[in-house]
Order: structure tokens, then sequence, then C-alpha cells
């Protein structure tokens, strides 16, 4: 990718009702170009012989909604009528995965970078496809009947969910991402989303974390922030 290359972005925006039920909503996005790969060795290397035995220690003594932004997101999910221990967010059930001693999913180098700042950071993020998404973007809560096939997750219920939609309906939640915008092998343009609801003092280091490792470990380029 050359410096310099110009992306199509999409125009996001927060509805009002969901910033008045959790004013304490604040959502970077990361625009970049990528190419991704099946796997990175060295990303994995670090999980394995430096970032998981700390992590494993820690969630020994710590309890899931003590964990660093947990406790925040599950307060914001009641406050939008949502039961945070039946719709978990996606940190939550990934500290869960590995507090069990299951091994982490291996998806694709973005995916994987993206998840591994997620058990860093507690926030759950979602990376997604623009070429897959409209001009403008909403986040809003999830409409009755609305629903979108998961990852993982067919046939999810969107009501009163924090979803990303544009004119085509929802596609993304700090819960489970749709289908639709998945990053796939031949992703050119991206955006990833930190779905935050802890407040913007929260951000500083976490947006370092995130930023550090998908240069540290994606092919990233063009990489550009800006928080709604």
């Amino acid at each position: 990718m050359q410096q310099g290359y110009r992306m199509s972005l999409p125009i996001i925006r927060t509805d009002e009702d969901l910033k008045a039920a959790w004013p304490a909503t604040h959502i970077p996005c990361l625009y970049y170009t990528v190419d991704v790969y099946p796997k990175n060795q060295n990303l994995w290397d670090y999980y394995e012989n430096e970032f998981a035995p700390s992590l494993e220690q820690k969630l020994i003594t710590t309890n899931l909604p003590d964990m660093p932004n947990i406790g925040m997101a599950r307060a914001a999910y009641k406050s939008f009528g949502i039961d945070p221990g039946r719709q978990r967010i996606s940190s939550e059930a990934l500290y869960r995965r590995v507090r069990q001693g299951k091994a982490l999913y291996q998806i694709n180098s973005l995916v994987d970078a993206n998840n591994l700042a997620s058990l860093k950071t507690g926030f759950s993020l979602g990376s997604y496809d623009i070429s897959h998404i409209g001009p403008e973007v909403v986040f809003r809560l999830g409409g009755q009947g609305e629903s979108y096939e998961g990852i993982g997750k067919a046939g999810m219920t969107l009501e009163n969910m924090p979803v990303f939609a544009d004119a085509a309906g929802p596609f993304g939640s700090p819960t489970s991402d749709s289908t639709r915008a998945m990053i796939r092998g031949n992703t050119k343009e991206a955006m990833t989303i930190i779905y935050s609801f802890s407040g913007l003092d929260a951000l500083k280091d976490s947006l370092s974390i995130t930023q550090h490792y998908f240069e540290q470990y994606t092919a990233v380029a063009n990489l550009s922030i800006t928080i709604i």
C-alpha cells in the first residue's frame, strides 16, 4: 500500500438515545489499509510465551466484572435493557475462554490482533471490511425484530442491543458481529471500533495498545483515528 492513500471513510455518528442512556459512551474508530494473512506466528509466540501466562494468573485472582472496563460495559448493557449475563460483551467472553483453559480462536492476522488488544484492554473490539459498509453509519440501539447472522451466533436478536448500522441494517455489536462486514482474506480497507462505555479517560492507553498491536502484528498502513 502506498503512503498518501486516500480511503473513502464512512460518516459515523452516535444516536442521541443511546448517548442519553449511557453518557460515558465514546467510540474510537481506527481506519487503515491492510493485507490480511492466515496467521502471524510472532503474535502467537508472544501470546503463548509472555501474554497468556500473566493473563491466566490474573484471572485466577480477579472476578470477571473487576477486569478492566468489563464492569462499566455490563452496567451500560443494563441501562439499555440487556442482561449482560446472557448477552456478554466479546472481551468478557474471551476472558471466560482463557479462564476455562481453552485455546483462543486463530482466525487471521487482523482478527487475532483485534482479540489480543481486547484481552489487554478489556474493551470489546470489532473490525470491519469497509467495502461491505454503507457511507453513513450510526451507533444506536437495536430495534424490535432486528437480527443478523452473527459470527458463530446464528440468528442473533438485536433489540435494545448497542449496534453499528448502515442503511442495510446492523452489522456489528460489542457482543458479536455479523458475517456481512467480517474481515476476510481479501479485505483491503478496514476499520476497527473500540466499544467503550468507560468514559474518555479510559481510552488513552487502550488506543495506544491497540495501535501498537496492529502495527506490530498486522500489515496495516495509512492508519488514522477518530473518536465519536
